[in-house]
């Protein structure tokens, strides 16, 4: 059993020095070099140069061009590399996204972000508003009703700012009207700075963005130049695409600033709308008390 173990052991060896040496002798016969050119075949391709329209001088046409120069440049690396060797980078929106450059990720990281704050700052403006009126209403009768301890109990029943400055007012309720404003003022103050927090952030997006393309843009002119001081020929095929290329930067910059900027006025406008109802209560409670001291 042993001895057949060893046989098999030696075919498969042998089996596998085979294919190695096969692999091998193909290998060696696509690398073989080519048989020298005719030399007048040289010739005729020599006339072709001197008479060429083609910039590169090769040939009569583009392709000729393609198929006699070697692609020389190196591969992409990094994201952006893995970006234009996948599926997405053959589509017309990668190949756009490849040519943006490596700006191209700041500004889409600048964009997440700008939307996480715009969210977040949405959703909390959003639970803060509540029916002024109607919780309004509801305070204002437990107050005539029931006096100033149940109507306070009233306010923390209810999340928002509008309750939050009526409850500090009603806290100082019997110190007088000025300690019952000023109370309203402070928690006026501090409720703003808590609807206001994020909104520096997105205001950042609406500049930051544009800034960040024109820079990517101002990169890859300088990309193009170097290129074409480094070219013999230049067409204006390779001077309008350059320019394109270089542009993509500054057109997404501004893709994620216009957004972010409606975002921002919207936010804005919604916390313009809080800032007077809570305005609007607070004038209302300081004339109930009032009308409770005469």
């Amino acid at each position: 059993m042993a001895r057949q173990d060893s046989r098999t052991l030696a075919l498969r060896i042998r089996c596998l020095l085979a294919v190695l040496a096969a692999t091998l002798m193909v290998s060696a016969a696509v690398a073989a070099p080519a048989d020298p050119a005719d030399p007048f075949a040289l010739a005729e391709k020599f006339a072709r140069i001197q008479a060429t329209t083609d910039s590169l001088g090769y040939g009569i046409a583009v392709t000729d061009s393609s198929d006699e120069v070697a692609k020389v440049a190196p591969p992409m690396g990094g994201l952006m590399g893995m970006v234009d060797r996948s599926a997405w980078g053959a589509t017309a929106p990668g190949r756009t996204w490849v040519a943006g450059g490596p700006f191209m990720w700041w500004i889409l990281a600048l964009a997440v972000f700008g939307l996480v704050v715009v969210a977040e700052r949405a959703w909390t403006l959003s639970r803060a508003r509540v029916s002024t009126r109607r919780v309004l209403g509801i305070i204002m009768t437990t107050l005539r009703n029931d006096g100033v301890q149940a109507a306070g109990d009233e306010c923390q029943k209810v999340r928002g700012p509008v309750a939050a400055i009526l409850y500090s007012g009603l806290q100082k309720a019997d110190q007088g009207r000025d300690e019952a404003s000023r109370a309203m003022n402070t928690a006026g103050t501090i409720e703003m700075s808590f609807l206001e927090r994020g909104l520096v952030y997105v205001s950042s997006v609406t500049t930051l963005a544009p800034l960040l393309g024109i820079i990517g843009s101002v990169y890859g002119m300088i990309q193009l130049l170097d290129g074409f001081a480094a070219a013999e020929r230049i067409t204006s095929a390779m001077v309008v695409a350059g320019i394109s290329k270089s542009l993509v930067t500054t057109a997404f910059g501004f893709a994620v600033a216009i957004p972010a900027s409606f975002a921002y006025n919207y936010l804005v406008g919604m916390i313009a709308r809080l800032v007077g109802d809570m305005e609007d209560s607070s004038k209302q409670l300081l004339g109930e008390l009032d009308k409770r001291r005469n």
